[in-house]
Order: structure tokens, then sequence, then C-alpha cells
């Protein structure tokens, strides 16, 4: 186990370098230092001097992979990437354009973006799971044929549907709720509760028609029969057997999740005004802040190695005949 774990972590290196390097190339084909000087800046029309003290102010008067000019490591170390990405690697994400600690913004806008996602998550998964097994218990009859329309009804309709309805009609038409915004603590509660109910209810159709194939195909086997053949209910079949069997590709979908949790929702954030890791990435795409989306890429792709790590860890807690070597 620790071995393949050590292998894994090993194998993430490569990865996570390879990923600052395309995020960093591909920004940079896009903006140069000078596009983002004039668009920090905020005027129309820029003095030379004015970009070039911006420039030098935020780091971005230097080579960009690789300076010539300096000698020794000073080729490698004293240019944009070295000074901006690699310290990343020991969660030191800098500064953004704008000066504001982009590590104290994540702590900070960490709390937001939870308060949303987890309780979705959770709330999500025993909804999802319990409608796919009421349509497995059912299957065959009219009430497994309505669950599975209405799952590709669900499925059809757009996410920002459900976002702007919701709003229309829970917090303009009958004022249960704000419409956006947010507060600390157990105020909180009033600004989620919507975000959190959209977000369960817009992810029924396909959640729950994929946990309901997964069910079908573990029912259809030759230790199924076997149970029933003991006697053993059809209830007692699905919550002993075939739940069981089947935790392995549905912890495949779900653990790997659960890391990126802390990465919020782009939408849900932007809509209901939640100031979170979502809204911050944004804000920062919109601002054509480098630092800031290259920080949050980077914190992606390090969670969802972590979760692929996660998922395999689980394997062997839910089946005991799966072992790592």
């Amino acid at each position: 186990m620790l071995a393949y774990l050590l292998r894994r972590i090993l194998y993430a290196i490569p990865i996570l370098i390879g990923v600052n390097l395309l995020t960093f190339a591909l920004f940079f084909v896009v903006n140069t230092p000078d596009d983002m000087a004039r668009m920090q800046l905020g005027i129309k029309r820029v003095t030379p001097d004015a970009i070039a003290k911006w420039e030098h102010q935020h780091g971005y008067d230097k080579p960009l992979l690789l300076n010539f000019s300096a000698s020794g490591t000073g080729k490698i170390s004293d240019t944009i990437f070295w000074q901006k990405s690699a310290s990343m690697f020991v969660l030191d994400f800098g500064y953004s354009d704008d000066g504001r600690d982009i590590g104290r913004e994540i702590s900070t806008r960490m709390g937001p973006s939870l308060a949303i996602a987890l309780p979705t998550f959770l709330v999500g998964l025993a909804v999802y799971v319990s409608f796919a097994l009421l349509m497995t218990l059912f299957r065959g009859t009219a009430l497994d044929i309505a669950g599975v329309g209405l799952c590709v009804l669900l499925m059809s309709v757009s996410a920002l549907f459900y976002i702007i309805g919701g709003q229309f009609v829970v917090s303009k038409l009958w004022h249960l709720v704000p419409i956006s915004g947010y507060e600390s603590n157990l105020g909180a509660v009033k600004f989620v509760v919507l975000p959190v109910f959209i977000g369960v209810i817009g992810s029924i159709g396909s959640s729950s028609r994929w946990y309901r194939t997964i069910f079908l195909e573990e029912i259809g086997k030759d230790y199924v029969r076997t149970a029933r053949a003991k006697g053993l209910s059809e209830m007692g079949v699905l919550f002993r057997h075939v739940l069981k069997n089947a935790m392995i590709p549905i912890l495949t979908g779900v653990v790997v999740v659960i890391p990126l949790l802390f990465m919020g929702s782009l939408l849900t954030e932007a809509f209901f005004g939640i100031p979170g890791l979502g809204s911050y990435t944004i804000d920062a795409i919109n601002a054509q802040d480098f630092s800031v989306v290259r920080a949050m890429v980077f914190l992606g792709s390090l969670l969802y190695i972590a979760g692929l790590i996660l998922t395999d860890i689980s394997y062997t807690i839910v089946d005991p005949r799966v072992r790592l070597q």
C-alpha cells in the first residue's frame, strides 16, 4: 500500500508540472504582459512608461522561461515562470495582479464554497441512490418507466433554467429566501438553501439514471439469483447484496468529486452572489488575472489527483478482494 501511494505521488509531479507549463503557455499566447498591464491600468491610452512600471512592479518584466542574460541558475530562476509558478508546489500561490494574497483569498472563500457544495453532494448522493434503488426495485413497471422518463426530461433542461427559474419562483414570487448574497455563520443558511436545492434537482436526471444502470447490471448476476433462491426478499437482495457490490463503481464517481468540492461551482456562485472559489475564478478570468487563474488551475489539478488516489484506497475498504500492490 505504501509503495503504491508513493508511486502515485511521484507520478503526480510530472503531471502537475505539465499542467503548469500548459496553463502558462496558453495564457501568454492569448495575452502578453503589455495586454495585462493595459487591462489592469484601465486606461484607454496607456503610456509605455506606465506599462513598463506596472510590469516591473508585478514581475512581468522578466523573460518567460529562460533568461539568457543571467548566469548560472539565474537563467531559470530569474524568469516569470519560475518566480510565479514554482512556489505553488509548496502551496505558496503568491499575489494576484491587484496585490491580494491568493492563499488568503482561497482560505477565506473555501468556506462559502463548501457551504454549498458539501450539502449538495451529501443530500444529492442520498437522493440519487434512493431514487435509483426505487426504480430498480420496480424495474419494468410503470413506475420505472416514469422514473426513467423523468430522468431524461431533467437531463434535457439546462442548469441555467433551474437557477433562473428557482430564483424567480422561490425568491421573487414567493419571497422565501434571498435571491442572492451571503452571510457568515448561521446567517448563511437562508442563502444556501436555494442553491443546494437547485443543485440537487439539476443532477437528479443524470446521476439517478447512472446509478440505476449500475444496480440493474448487478441485479442480473448469479449471486443475486442465489440469494433469491435462499429465500431472501427483494429488499434484502437490494440492500444486502446489490448495493454493497455496486459500491466500487459508485465510489469511482463519488470519491473523485470530494476534493473538487473545495473548488466551488462557477455558475451557482456567480448567479447567487456567493463569495466562493467559483466566483473568484470567474472574476479572475474576466479580469485576465493570470496569477489567480494559474493558482486555481493548479489547485484543481492537485485536488483531482488526490481524489484519484482516495478512490483507489476506498476500493480496498469496500471490497477486501481488492489489494493495492
